[in-house]
């Protein structure tokens, strides 16, 4: 009865106070959507809208080079903030504000990575990439007898001109051009900090937020570049200058509060910082694998506990969905492999592999190097390939496997000890295979193992390399779910374990009880089957 009523005064209404009405409710739903959006935006849990996201920021870059004259033209404020007082006690009362609740801070689960970035000295910083940049830039265009050639040796060559016993100049330069150029396969450092320091109106990722009170950060990022140092500077004149970059650190209250178990340390190369690094052990290291073998890094020295597994950065040119799809019927290779043929330590399975498959159809095994040549082959090797084989080098890991990702060519991982970036995240199991040492070195094994595979198993992997290849590819700005993004979201999920050593380290009292400390735990060592 009720219903029929409401019926009948509905249609008893005039058309004007309908539409009236129908107006009412339009601007009722309006407000009520409005509302919700505000509440939503408000909420501990939704982030903040930043300049970012209302900017159109410019195209970001995965060139290196081209990013690094872009960053250096640019000019850069010096806006770090002095540590205060009591830094400690500071920092007690914005964990008890976030922990009870402060509406002025995001719930800790739902709120980005907070990060300092110190402000370190140019020597460390600017001035090791205006070094990197202008010495890369000499070694173009050089000729047999031009002068250029004999004042780079004087400036930058003097490290490897004894190392390698060179007397031709020319030969000498080039020996420096693949230096420099392998120092971009380690350039880590330069696209994190890069994005970190950047404007916000510049910035896409919301996992991470640079803050200018020590107090408020999560974490302390130490922007030293130790690989371009280790590169570019005479032997002595980098152990110096690494002994200088240790103090200027450890003399901060921030390092000295922790011990630097919050500190991150790009030490991306296996042989950069190594004249130090005892000394700052507990810190986070950005590291490009783990090394069990003691030949890089000493017993409690590295655990993943502690530190984070970074990508390479891709030395070909990434192969997005349109040229996978183009080369897909030219993918005439089985398996494919150029590089160093002969490495040391774990490497020593690459010369048995080449032993073993030399004499195989449809594979193809090549010696080679970096350089643009080098580049250009590896690139059309891999694209006309279904698998890129990635063994162990002088580390367990290799740079292959990255560029194999980014060319839509499955890697087959032959690494027994090998740590993968961002496994916390990522299945590597969808893109990848995972071939034991014992298993490809039996005669035909590996081969007949590839040619099993079964098409529609293969179809899927090149699909989801296609869609993992986003989180190995460095940009300026960097990008969500990039290989920057998902590095300070590995690091964030540390932070509880970061800070129960910090406050386990202030409390305990040392002379009752033995600390552990990272050299009684066990070796990371991955048997892969």
């Amino acid at each position: 009865m009720a219903g029929k009523q409401f019926h009948s005064l509905a249609h008893a209404r005039p058309a004007s106070a309908s539409a009236s009405a129908r107006r009412l409710l339009s601007a009722a739903g309006a407000l009520v959507l409005l509302s919700a959006a505000y509440f939503l935006l408000l909420s501990p849990s939704s982030p903040r809208p930043t300049a970012a996201v209302l900017a159109s920021p410019s195209p970001a870059t995965t060139s290196f080079l081209a990013s690094l004259d872009s960053f250096l033209a640019a000019p850069h404020a010096s806006d770090s903030a002095a540590a205060p007082g009591d830094l400690d006690a500071a920092i007690r009362a914005q964990e008890e504000a976030r922990l009870h609740g402060d509406p002025a801070w995001p719930a800790p689960a739902a709120g980005p990575l907070r990060v300092y970035v110190y402000e370190m000295p140019s020597k460390f910083t600017y001035d090791m990439l205006r070094l990197f940049r202008d010495s890369y830039r000499k070694t173009d265009n050089l000729t047999s007898n031009g002068s250029p050639v004999h004042r780079l040796i004087e400036q930058v060559g003097v490290r490897y001109r004894i190392v390698f016993k060179i007397s031709d100049s020319i030969t000498s330069v080039y020996r420096i051009k693949l230096f420099l150029h392998s120092h971009l396969q380690h350039s880590i450092d330069y696209w994190l900090w890069a994005d970190l320091i950047a404007p916000e109106s510049r910035r896409l990722l919301k996992s991470v937020v640079r803050v200018q009170r020590q107090e408020e950060a999560d974490i302390f990022y130490v922007p030293f570049f130790t690989t371009i140092s280790y590169f570019l500077l005479e032997k002595q004149e980098c152990k110096a200058l690494y002994r200088e970059a240790l103090k200027w650190v450890t003399d901060q209250p921030a390092w000295q509060r922790s011990e630097g178990r919050d500190h991150v340390i790009p030490v991306h190369h296996p042989w950069s910082f190594k004249s130090v690094r005892r000394f700052v052990k507990k810190a986070i290291w950005l590291l490009p694998d783990m090394d069990s073998t003691g030949n890089w890094y000493k017993p409690g020295q590295v655990y993943l506990e502690k530190d984070v597994i970074l990508p390479y950065v891709p030395n070909v040119d990434h192969c997005d969905s349109k040229c996978v799809s183009e080369t897909q019927s030219k993918r005439s290779i089985l398996l494919f492999f150029r590089g160093r043929l002969k490495r040391n330590a774990g490497g020593k399975i690459r010369s048995k592999l080449v032993e073993e498959l030399k004499s195989a159809e449809d594979i193809v095994i090549e010696e080679g190097s970096a350089g643009a040549q080098g580049k250009a082959a590896a690139q059309d090797g891999m694209r006309k390939s279904l698998f890129c084989l990635s063994p162990a080098g002088d580390t367990p890991s290799s740079a292959r496997l990255f560029d194999a990702i980014v060319s839509g060519c499955i890697p087959v991982i032959i690494s027994d000890e090998l740590e993968l970036p961002f496994e916390g995240i990522l299945d590597y199991r969808e893109i990848a295979l995972f071939v034991s040492s014992s298993d490809a070195l039996q005669p035909g094994w590996l081969v007949k193992h590839l040619r099993r595979m079964d098409a529609k198993r293969i179809r899927e992997m090149q699909s989801n390399l296609v869609k993992f290849s986003r989180h190995f590819l460095y940009s300026s700005p960097a990008r969500p779910l990039g290989p920057e993004d998902l590095t300070w979201r590995m690091i964030a999920g540390k932070l509880l374990n970061i800070k129960l050593h910090i406050r386990r380290s202030q409390r305990v009292v040392r002379e009752s009880r033995s600390i552990c400390t990272c050299e009684c735990r066990v070796g990371n060592t991955t048997r892969m089957l």
